[in-house]
């Protein structure tokens, strides 16, 4: 699809050898804090997951893609369309990129804006939103980019360790129809 294709990287579809990649990323506790994930995932689990990813989003609520390089083909990271929800025209949105060398870098610009354009022009949503820590000012900039709002903010919602942190919640109306 073109609307997945950029100058910079190209989003793609989960494949069954991405299981490796799968498999470092989710495991990485520093990602945990964010992808509200409390305990290592197997192999056998990530397996399991990839073999159902070619499942429609209305059947899943949900749609995981492969962030790639368009000039090494490279994986460096995930995006996700989630909590899909056709009838309110809604979804939650998500991003990580597995290796510092590769943030800051445009990556994730140009892997969100894709996401966006295709969840409105191809989805036909109304709106997405992001959940994003307070402390997360890369991640508040990125959406920010885009013309995410913050629509408010979760006082100690997440637990870190015996700390809290606020999650603000940020919303993007599609306004273009």
């Amino acid at each position: 699809m073109i609307t997945l294709k950029g100058d910079l990287v190209y989003l793609r579809a989960l494949e069954p050898d991405d299981l490796e990649f799968v498999y470092q990323l989710e495991n990485e506790e520093a990602l945990w804090e964010v992808s509200n994930t409390q305990t290592p995932y197997s192999r056998f689990l990530i397996h399991q997951y990839l073999e159902n990813a070619h499942l429609d989003i209305y059947e899943t609520k949900q749609l995981r893609l492969v962030i790639c390089l368009q000039a090494s083909k490279e994986a460096v990271g995930l995006i996700d369309l989630f909590d899909f929800d056709p009838k309110n025209q809604r979804a939650g949105i998500g991003i990580v990129i597995n290796k510092q060398e590769n943030r800051l870098q445009g990556i994730g610009s140009e892997a969100l804006e894709l996401l966006i354009n295709y969840a409105f022009h191809h989805l036909h949503l109304h709106q997405l939103y992001a959940n994003i820590s307070t402390d997360n000012m890369s991640s508040e900039r990125l959406f920010i980019k885009f013309g995410f709002q913050c629509i408010g903010v979760k006082k100690d919602w997440i637990r870190v360790g015996t700390d809290r942190k606020d999650e603000a919640l940020y919303q993007l109306l599609n306004t273009k129809k």
